[in-house]
């Protein structure tokens, strides 16, 4: 399967996690992330032997990838509001195109890849925000760990594939560490909560798709393909998370969505 195929893949299940979330808004989200990790790990249970390549130094990275990533997110959307929180972590697949000649030698940034992330974030801006938006200092510390969220995936993307020794199943022992990190966490800050039937069913589904399979496949798309093209794509990611909810009937479609929308799908045929 082609690296672009992959990617598209994990985008397309991260689109899902918008909808999944409004399904379980209610559970406590150090909790709701420690159980879907743990469920994402189970992924790799039939690759369960690559475990044994873990050394401390994978362990690492894996940690400050997938529990970093989340810790530094929650605690900004606790200091900051959501709409300018999501749209400073939107600046993660901008982030991919432009740290990657740092971080992987011998990588070549085109114009192009620079027009794309920034016609993708453009379009991000429009989704996250409808157009109304504005930063006050008095949440400077939210905004901060918005930042460093979107710092952390980028850079463990990029570190993921620079060190293209370690097979893509370890990511499963990834998800297991950082669920148990992040349940530790919902017991020192969060209230315990009872869950439903239903709650379990929509778990599972986020445990699953955007946060099991979808690590697995972005890990093996960024060995094989091009960071900065990829780095470009993922901002269809709020594109497909905004459709998906208008088809459900928890969102809907302005003109100012079909704008920002146009906008993202000429970044992503720009950059691939």
């Amino acid at each position: 399967m082609s690296p672009l195929v992959l990617a598209l893949i994990s985008i397309f299940l991260w689109s899902s996690l918008a909808f999944l979330g409004l399904k379980l808004q209610h559970l406590p989200p150090f909790l709701l992330v420690g159980l879907a990790l743990m469920i994402g790990s189970i992924c790799s249970v039939p690759r369960l032997s690559e475990w044994r390549a873990a050394t401390p130094k994978l362990l690492t990275l894996g940690i400050f990838g997938l529990f970093g990533f989340h810790f530094f997110l929650f605690i900004a959307l606790r200091n900051a509001p959501a709409i300018e929180v999501n749209l400073i972590n939107y600046l993660w697949p901008l982030l991919i195109v432009v740290l990657a000649p740092l971080i992987l030698p011998g990588t070549v940034l085109r114009s192009r890849h620079i027009a794309a992330a920034a016609l993708g974030f453009s379009g991000a801006v429009l989704l996250a925000t409808g157009g109304k938006f504005q930063f006050n200092l008095q949440y400077a510390f939210g905004y901060a760990c918005a930042l460093v969220s979107a710092l952390i995936w980028s850079t463990y993307s990029l570190l993921s594939k620079r060190i293209e020794s370690f097979p893509s199943g370890l990511v499963g022992a990834f998800c297991a560490l950082s669920g148990v990190l992040s349940l530790l966490c919902h017991m020192m800050f969060e209230e315990s909560k009872s869950l439903s039937y239903t709650d379990c069913f929509w778990i599972l589904m986020m445990g699953l798709g955007p946060m099991g399979l979808a690590f697995f496949t972005w890990d093996t798309a960024l060995k094989r393909g091009e960071a900065a093209t990829i780095g470009s794509l993922s901002y269809l990611t709020p594109l497909f998370s905004t459709a998906l909810l208008a088809a459900t009937g928890a969102g809907t479609l302005s003109t100012l969505t079909v704008i920002a929308m146009i906008l993202i799908m000429g970044g992503a045929v720009l950059g691939s």
